[in-house]
Order: C-alpha cells, then sequence, then structure tokens
C-alpha cells in the first residue's frame, strides 16, 4: 500500500470518528475540535503529498 493509499485511509477513519464524535455536540466543543483538527492535520500532509508528487512527474 502506497503512502497516499494510507493517507487516505487515514482520512476516512478520521471523518467517520469527526462524525461520531458530533453527534449531539457544538462545533466548539474540545473534543470535536481536537477531531477537526487530527483530520485537518492529516488532510495537509496528503495535500503535501500531492503536490511533491505534481512536481516530481512535471519534471
Amino acid at each position: 500500500m502506497s503512502e497516499l493509499e494510507k493517507l487516505i485511509e487515514k482520512i476516512e477513519e478520521l471523518r467517520s470518528k469527526l462524525i461520531k464524535i458530533k453527534e449531539g455536540k457544538a462545533y466548539s466543543d474540545p473534543e470535536v475540535v481536537a477531531a477537526s483538527q487530527e483530520l485537518d492535520s492529516v488532510l495537509d500532509k496528503y495535500q503535501e503529498k500531492l503536490l511533491n508528487k505534481e512536481d516530481k512527474v512535471g519534471r
């Protein structure tokens, strides 16, 4: 499994976790914010890998 595929799997896992945590809570709830930040961090890594991959392919 490639690193991008692993990141996609992690993103889906964290997205599902966030949806479950959010049920019945405000977006500003500390647990919701923490889960959202964790997902954002992995999304940033995924985006960075995609951009690096595109740079390498374009050369």
